[in-house]
Protein backbone atom coordinates (compact mmCIF):
# COMPACT_ATOMS: atom_id res chain seq x y z
CA UNK A 1 0.00 0.00 0.00
CA UNK A 2 0.95 3.49 -0.65
CA UNK A 3 -0.44 7.01 -0.13
CA UNK A 4 -0.23 10.20 -2.05
CA UNK A 5 -0.63 13.04 0.10
CA UNK A 6 -1.04 16.74 -0.90
CA UNK A 7 -0.45 19.06 1.96
CA UNK A 8 -1.44 22.70 1.85
CA UNK A 9 -0.21 22.68 -1.36
CA UNK A 10 0.39 26.93 -3.33
CA UNK A 11 1.60 26.83 -6.48
CA UNK A 12 2.06 29.43 -9.32
CA UNK A 13 3.73 29.86 -13.08
CA UNK A 14 6.80 29.45 -12.46
CA UNK A 15 7.75 33.01 -14.78
CA UNK A 16 5.51 35.15 -13.61
CA UNK A 17 2.99 35.89 -10.52
CA UNK A 18 -0.38 34.08 -11.35
CA UNK A 19 -1.12 32.28 -8.51
CA UNK A 20 -3.32 28.92 -9.42
CA UNK A 21 -3.09 26.40 -6.28
CA UNK A 22 -3.93 28.08 -3.11
CA UNK A 23 -4.19 25.44 -0.47
CA UNK A 24 -4.94 22.37 -2.08
CA UNK A 25 -5.35 18.93 0.66
CA UNK A 26 -5.99 15.60 -0.68
CA UNK A 27 -5.16 12.36 0.28
CA UNK A 28 -5.44 9.29 -2.21
CA UNK A 29 -4.24 5.32 -1.16
CA UNK A 30 -3.02 2.71 -3.50
CA UNK A 31 -6.54 0.64 -4.57
CA UNK A 32 -9.04 3.84 -4.28
CA UNK A 33 -10.29 5.86 -7.16
CA UNK A 34 -10.83 9.60 -6.33
CA UNK A 35 -12.42 11.97 -9.24
CA UNK A 36 -11.15 15.73 -9.00
CA UNK A 37 -14.21 17.81 -11.39
CA UNK A 38 -14.31 21.72 -11.30
CA UNK A 39 -14.39 24.11 -14.05
CA UNK A 40 -12.48 25.37 -16.57
CA UNK A 41 -9.27 27.28 -14.69
CA UNK A 42 -9.87 26.23 -11.33
CA UNK A 43 -6.53 24.12 -10.83
CA UNK A 44 -7.44 20.63 -11.87
CA UNK A 45 -4.68 20.24 -14.49
CA UNK A 46 -2.34 22.58 -12.21
CA UNK A 47 -2.42 20.27 -9.25
CA UNK A 48 -1.52 17.07 -11.48
CA UNK A 49 1.65 18.67 -13.30
CA UNK A 50 2.80 19.66 -9.93
CA UNK A 51 2.73 16.10 -8.57
CA UNK A 52 4.35 14.96 -11.41
CA UNK A 53 6.66 17.74 -10.95
CA UNK A 54 6.34 19.99 -14.43
CA UNK A 55 8.58 22.70 -14.27
CA UNK A 56 6.24 25.61 -15.60
CA UNK A 57 5.33 25.82 -11.88
CA UNK A 58 6.65 26.48 -8.87
CA UNK A 59 5.38 25.32 -5.38
CA UNK A 60 5.30 28.06 -3.18
CA UNK A 61 3.93 26.63 -0.24
CA UNK A 62 3.03 23.30 1.42
CA UNK A 63 3.75 19.63 0.78
CA UNK A 64 3.51 16.45 -1.96
CA UNK A 65 4.45 13.30 0.50
CA UNK A 66 4.50 9.66 -0.88
CA UNK A 67 4.27 7.21 2.19
CA UNK A 68 5.47 3.61 1.21
CA UNK A 69 4.73 0.42 3.13
CA UNK A 70 7.07 -2.11 3.76
CA UNK A 71 7.43 -4.28 0.29
CA UNK A 72 5.48 -1.81 -1.75
CA UNK A 73 7.64 -2.73 -4.39
CA UNK A 74 8.67 -6.82 -3.65
CA UNK A 75 11.20 -8.58 -2.25
CA UNK A 76 13.74 -7.22 -4.62
CA UNK A 77 13.25 -3.75 -2.70
CA UNK A 78 14.22 -3.25 0.67
CA UNK A 79 12.90 -0.04 1.99
CA UNK A 80 14.18 0.80 5.61
CA UNK A 81 12.23 2.99 8.16
CA UNK A 82 13.34 5.93 7.28
CA UNK A 83 12.51 5.77 3.38
CA UNK A 84 8.45 5.06 4.14
CA UNK A 85 8.12 8.93 3.45
CA UNK A 86 9.20 10.75 0.80
CA UNK A 87 8.80 14.99 -0.30
CA UNK A 88 8.51 14.63 -3.77
CA UNK A 89 8.55 18.46 -4.35
CA UNK A 90 12.77 17.41 -3.91
CA UNK A 91 13.07 14.99 -6.76
CA UNK A 92 12.77 14.99 -9.79
CA UNK A 93 10.35 13.68 -12.28
CA UNK A 94 11.74 10.70 -12.86
CA UNK A 95 12.42 9.92 -9.37
CA UNK A 96 8.73 10.56 -8.56
CA UNK A 97 7.98 7.98 -11.13
CA UNK A 98 10.39 5.26 -9.59
CA UNK A 99 8.56 6.17 -6.52
CA UNK A 100 5.06 4.86 -7.89
CA UNK A 101 3.76 8.26 -9.48
CA UNK A 102 2.38 8.23 -12.63
CA UNK A 103 0.59 10.92 -15.19
CA UNK A 104 -1.48 10.11 -17.60
CA UNK A 105 -1.20 12.89 -20.57
CA UNK A 106 -4.66 14.41 -21.49
CA UNK A 107 -2.46 15.44 -24.95
CA UNK A 108 -0.28 12.30 -25.42
CA UNK A 109 2.60 13.20 -27.98
CA UNK A 110 3.01 11.28 -30.97
CA UNK A 111 7.25 10.30 -31.53
CA UNK A 112 7.12 8.87 -35.01
CA UNK A 113 10.39 6.34 -35.40
CA UNK A 114 9.80 5.08 -31.88
CA UNK A 115 7.81 1.49 -31.51
CA UNK A 116 5.44 1.27 -29.16
CA UNK A 117 7.54 -1.69 -27.52
CA UNK A 118 10.71 -0.35 -27.39
CA UNK A 119 9.58 2.78 -25.67
CA UNK A 120 7.55 0.85 -23.01
CA UNK A 121 10.68 -1.22 -22.39
CA UNK A 122 12.68 1.75 -22.54
CA UNK A 123 10.65 3.21 -19.51
CA UNK A 124 9.96 0.63 -17.27
CA UNK A 125 14.15 -0.69 -17.39
CA UNK A 126 14.55 3.11 -16.62
CA UNK A 127 12.42 2.86 -13.65
CA UNK A 128 13.36 -0.08 -12.28
CA UNK A 129 17.09 1.16 -12.12
CA UNK A 130 15.96 4.35 -10.79
CA UNK A 131 14.18 2.99 -7.97
CA UNK A 132 17.24 1.02 -7.14
CA UNK A 133 19.01 3.71 -7.52
CA UNK A 134 16.95 5.11 -4.52
CA UNK A 135 17.11 2.75 -2.51
CA UNK A 136 20.69 1.30 -2.80
CA UNK A 137 22.85 1.58 0.49
CA UNK A 138 25.71 4.41 0.51
CA UNK A 139 27.96 2.47 0.21
CA UNK A 140 27.23 0.54 -2.61
CA UNK A 141 25.81 3.91 -4.06
CA UNK A 142 30.09 5.30 -3.31
CA UNK A 143 31.72 1.60 -4.74
CA UNK A 144 29.25 1.53 -7.91
CA UNK A 145 30.43 4.20 -10.74
CA UNK A 146 26.72 5.51 -12.03
CA UNK A 147 27.13 5.28 -15.77
CA UNK A 148 23.16 6.34 -16.11
CA UNK A 149 20.78 4.63 -18.09
CA UNK A 150 22.22 4.53 -21.70
CA UNK A 151 19.58 2.50 -23.89
CA UNK A 152 17.46 4.91 -26.22
CA UNK A 153 14.03 3.74 -27.40
CA UNK A 154 15.37 4.16 -31.04
CA UNK A 155 19.24 2.56 -30.52
CA UNK A 156 21.61 0.30 -28.29
CA UNK A 157 21.66 -3.41 -27.73
CA UNK A 158 18.42 -5.06 -27.67
CA UNK A 159 18.90 -6.85 -24.60
CA UNK A 160 20.10 -3.83 -22.56
CA UNK A 161 18.63 -3.75 -19.22
CA UNK A 162 16.89 -5.01 -16.65
CA UNK A 163 14.19 -7.04 -18.51
CA UNK A 164 15.00 -8.29 -22.08
CA UNK A 165 13.48 -8.12 -25.24
CA UNK A 166 12.23 -11.96 -24.73
CA UNK A 167 10.32 -10.94 -21.04
CA UNK A 168 9.36 -7.84 -22.02
CA UNK A 169 7.24 -9.88 -24.75
CA UNK A 170 5.63 -11.62 -22.14
CA UNK A 171 4.87 -9.07 -19.99
CA UNK A 172 3.27 -6.63 -22.98
CA UNK A 173 0.94 -9.62 -24.06
CA UNK A 174 -0.03 -10.13 -20.60
CA UNK A 175 -1.05 -6.51 -20.17
CA UNK A 176 -2.70 -5.86 -23.21
CA UNK A 177 -4.60 -9.03 -23.11
CA UNK A 178 -5.67 -7.29 -19.20
CA UNK A 179 -6.77 -4.25 -21.30
CA UNK A 180 -8.51 -6.03 -24.44
CA UNK A 181 -6.28 -4.11 -26.72
CA UNK A 182 -5.25 -5.65 -29.95
CA UNK A 183 -1.05 -6.93 -29.85
CA UNK A 184 -0.71 -4.65 -33.42
CA UNK A 185 -0.78 -1.31 -31.47
CA UNK A 186 2.73 -2.47 -30.25
CA UNK A 187 4.43 -2.41 -33.54
CA UNK A 188 3.10 0.89 -34.34
CA UNK A 189 5.02 4.29 -33.96
CA UNK A 190 4.03 5.49 -30.47
CA UNK A 191 1.09 7.49 -30.73
CA UNK A 192 1.83 8.21 -34.74
CA UNK A 193 -1.52 8.40 -36.72
CA UNK A 194 -3.60 7.30 -33.63
CA UNK A 195 -7.04 8.50 -32.88
CA UNK A 196 -7.88 10.45 -29.89
CA UNK A 197 -9.00 7.66 -28.15
CA UNK A 198 -6.56 4.87 -29.20
CA UNK A 199 -3.80 7.32 -27.73
CA UNK A 200 -5.81 7.45 -24.60
CA UNK A 201 -5.60 3.20 -24.10
CA UNK A 202 -2.44 4.11 -25.08
CA UNK A 203 -1.85 6.24 -21.45
CA UNK A 204 -3.52 3.36 -19.37
CA UNK A 205 -1.55 0.62 -21.29
CA UNK A 206 1.62 2.77 -19.82
CA UNK A 207 0.50 2.85 -16.87
CA UNK A 208 -0.26 -1.36 -16.79
CA UNK A 209 3.12 -1.50 -17.61
CA UNK A 210 4.53 0.74 -15.06
CA UNK A 211 2.78 -0.77 -12.22
CA UNK A 212 2.41 2.90 -10.21
CA UNK A 213 0.95 3.11 -6.82
CA UNK A 214 -0.95 6.52 -7.76
CA UNK A 215 -2.00 6.62 -11.18
CA UNK A 216 -3.43 10.65 -11.99
CA UNK A 217 -5.04 11.05 -15.30
CA UNK A 218 -5.57 14.01 -16.46
CA UNK A 219 -8.84 14.72 -18.23
CA UNK A 220 -8.21 11.05 -19.84
CA UNK A 221 -11.59 11.02 -20.89
CA UNK A 222 -11.89 14.15 -22.79
CA UNK A 223 -12.76 13.54 -26.78
CA UNK A 224 -13.99 10.11 -26.60
CA UNK A 225 -16.68 8.34 -27.82
CA UNK A 226 -18.55 6.15 -26.10
CA UNK A 227 -16.90 2.84 -27.25
CA UNK A 228 -13.24 4.33 -26.60
CA UNK A 229 -15.03 6.04 -23.49
CA UNK A 230 -15.81 2.39 -22.40
CA UNK A 231 -12.27 0.88 -23.60
CA UNK A 232 -10.32 3.61 -21.48
CA UNK A 233 -12.92 2.58 -18.13
CA UNK A 234 -12.48 -0.87 -18.65
CA UNK A 235 -8.47 -0.11 -18.80
CA UNK A 236 -8.39 1.81 -15.37
CA UNK A 237 -10.69 -0.58 -13.62
CA UNK A 238 -7.91 -3.20 -14.45
CA UNK A 239 -5.27 -0.89 -13.04
CA UNK A 240 -7.65 -0.47 -9.14
CA UNK A 241 -8.29 -4.60 -9.82
CA UNK A 242 -5.78 -5.75 -10.83
CA UNK A 243 -2.70 -4.14 -9.45
CA UNK A 244 -4.46 -1.95 -6.50
CA UNK A 245 -3.27 1.52 -8.33
CA UNK A 246 -4.99 3.92 -6.74
CA UNK A 247 -6.42 6.19 -9.35
CA UNK A 248 -6.66 10.00 -9.28
CA UNK A 249 -9.16 11.05 -12.39
CA UNK A 250 -9.30 14.83 -13.47
CA UNK A 251 -12.43 15.45 -15.28
CA UNK A 252 -14.93 18.10 -16.36
CA UNK A 253 -17.83 15.09 -17.03
CA UNK A 254 -19.74 12.59 -14.72
CA UNK A 255 -19.86 10.27 -17.86
CA UNK A 256 -16.69 8.37 -17.14
CA UNK A 257 -17.67 8.08 -13.79
CA UNK A 258 -20.83 5.54 -14.72
CA UNK A 259 -18.05 3.18 -15.72
CA UNK A 260 -15.02 4.16 -13.00
CA UNK A 261 -17.50 4.52 -9.96
CA UNK A 262 -15.14 6.56 -7.81
CA UNK A 263 -14.76 6.16 -3.76
CA UNK A 264 -14.61 9.96 -3.60
CA UNK A 265 -15.21 13.12 -5.09
CA UNK A 266 -13.81 16.14 -4.72
CA UNK A 267 -14.68 19.34 -6.43
CA UNK A 268 -12.13 22.40 -6.96
CA UNK A 269 -12.48 25.83 -7.30
CA UNK A 270 -10.12 28.54 -7.14
CA UNK A 271 -7.36 26.42 -6.67
CA UNK A 272 -8.39 24.86 -3.62
CA UNK A 273 -10.69 21.64 -3.09
CA UNK A 274 -14.00 23.42 -1.71
CA UNK A 275 -16.05 19.53 -1.29
CA UNK A 276 -15.59 16.21 -0.84
CA UNK A 277 -18.49 13.59 -0.89
CA UNK A 278 -19.22 10.01 -2.92
CA UNK A 279 -20.34 9.00 -5.80
CA UNK A 280 -23.34 11.01 -5.63
CA UNK A 281 -22.09 14.06 -5.67
CA UNK A 282 -20.64 13.76 -8.89
CA UNK A 283 -24.57 12.78 -10.16
CA UNK A 284 -25.27 16.58 -8.50
CA UNK A 285 -22.95 18.05 -10.28
CA UNK A 286 -23.64 16.86 -13.36
CA UNK A 287 -27.41 18.33 -12.86
CA UNK A 288 -26.49 21.20 -11.22
CA UNK A 289 -23.42 22.51 -12.12
CA UNK A 290 -20.92 23.84 -9.99
CA UNK A 291 -22.63 27.63 -8.80
CA UNK A 292 -24.47 25.88 -5.99
CA UNK A 293 -20.83 24.76 -4.51
CA UNK A 294 -19.60 28.09 -4.69
CA UNK A 295 -22.73 29.59 -3.02
CA UNK A 296 -22.50 26.76 -0.37
CA UNK A 297 -18.90 27.07 0.76
CA UNK A 298 -18.40 31.16 -0.40
CA UNK A 299 -21.98 32.29 0.32
CA UNK A 300 -22.07 33.72 -3.57
CA UNK A 301 -22.61 31.78 -7.04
Amino acid sequence: MARLELRNLHAEVAEGDEKILDGVDLEVESGEIHALMGPNGSGKSTTAKVIAGHPAYEVTEGDVLIHLEEGEFGDDIEIDEDQRTWDLLDLEPNERAALGVFLGFQYPAEIEGVTMTNFLRTALNAKIEEREELFEDEETEEEEEDEGFETSPMEGPADEGEIGVAEFQGILQEKMEQLDMDEKFAQRYLNAGFSGGEKKQNEVLQAAILEPSVAVLDEIDSGLDIDRLQDVSNGINALRDEQGTGILQITHYQRILDYVEPDHVHVMLDGKIAKSGGPELAEELEDKGYDWVREEVYGTA
